[in-house]
């Protein structure tokens, strides 16, 4: 944070007001997405270049944008469930309709291909994916991915018909113990990146993201223009100047990982002893935890006489769990043990 702070101050200091803050394309300022496309080809071996990067206000900017620019009315897109509710609000801007395929309970919540290349028809045009999951924590492997991709390119094939992933990675440095996520460009063509610097700068107010289209997508040209325009009317404009060009000189800065991945532990082994079942998130800063009795609602509703504060796993499109998010201090983890304890015994854990 503090090398953000110090590059914002010397931009701000060393740049001509009136370039500093007026316009640019609304793709995004050129030295910036050429700056991206290179750091995304050091560290996935990938062969972009800034002409496949938009800059976005935040992955929720970019997923806009690229939900404006591939859906017809009643156009389907598909998501694992769990899934971050905000998505069914996205794809409804653009009279689409979401559908969620459930990711397997069984597989410790690893989405399903074999369901995915069931729900997929006529009407389908993209299926999002968030790795790692918000809310469960849970990264999805490269198998599984190689997986996904298999079912999809089979799926194209048989309905003459292009459908995209679109891969909302937000929590892509958020992984743990040696973990890797897996860059989805390398195993399926039609991929579009929606990527924000929210969590992995710790700046989830600055909004500030991008959007990787690659060359390889079917129409990547079409769309690369399409969402540039989407940028601009669907009142974005552009990202923020300022922001733009912080990221383009910290993109090599990283999150403390180890200070969430702390939280993490103490978060799960206190469930464990209080006679929890969580979920061990692999990334992201969730935990995933069974509700005692199936009931979420009821269970969030009761975990607030202890001050403890749930979002049921229906509001994710998968009841019976609940979501606890543990980017807070970690004495704010240890503190809430106890309350942690005394709601396990009220269900007699």
């Amino acid at each position: 944070m503090a090398r953000i702070c110090e590059e914002i101050i010397s931009i701000a200091e060393n740049t001509d007001p009136m370039e500093l803050h007026g316009y640019m394309s609304n793709a995004g300022y050129p030295f910036v997405r050429s700056a991206v496309a290179e750091s995304l080809n050091r560290r996935f071996g990938t062969g972009f270049t800034g002409e496949n990067i938009i800059m976005t206000v935040g992955a929720a900017g970019g997923l806009n944008i690229v939900l404006k620019t591939l859906l017809n009315p009643d156009d389907e897109v598909l998501v694992f469930s769990p899934y971050f509710l905000e998505y069914g609000n996205y794809v409804s801007n653009y009279d689409g309709v979401l559908k969620a395929v459930p990711a397997s309970e069984a597989d410790g919540f690893q989405p399903d291909a074999a369901a995915l290349y069931s729900a997929v028809n006529e009407k389908t045009k993209a299926v999002i994916i968030n790795n790692p999951n918000n809310p469960t924590g849970v990264i999805y492997s490269e198998e599984k991915i190689k997986e996904l991709a298999a079912a999809l390119e089979k799926r194209q094939a048989e309905l003459g018909t292009s459908i995209y992933i679109i891969s909302d990675e937000p929590y892509r440095e958020l992984a743990y113990d040696g973990a890797e996520v897996p860059y989805i460009t390398k195993h399926y063509r039609n991929t579009i990146v929606c990527y924000s610097w929210s969590k992995s700068l710790s700046l989830p107010g600055e909004r500030i993201g991008y959007v990787v289209i690659p060359s390889e997508a079917d129409d990547s040209a079409l769309i690369v223009s399409a969402a540039v325009i989407a940028n601009r009317i669907l009142g974005f404009v552009n990202a923020p100047a300022l922001q733009q060009r912080m990221v383009a000189a910290c993109l090599d800065e990283k999150t403390d990982v180890g200070a969430y991945d702390r939280n993490r532990q103490t978060l799960y082994n206190g469930l464990k002893s209080a006679g929890f079942e969580p979920v061990y998130p692999s990334g992201a800063f969730y935990m995933w935890v069974k509700a005692p009795d199936g009931d979420d609602k009821a269970f969030s509703q009761r975990a607030k006489k202890y001050n403890i504060l749930f979002v049921p796993g229906s509001s994710f499109a998968c009841p019976g769990y609940v979501r606890i998010a543990y980017c807070v201090s970690h004495d704010m983890i240890v503190r809430s043990l106890p309350a942690f304890k005394k709601l396990g015994e009220e269900y007699g854990l």
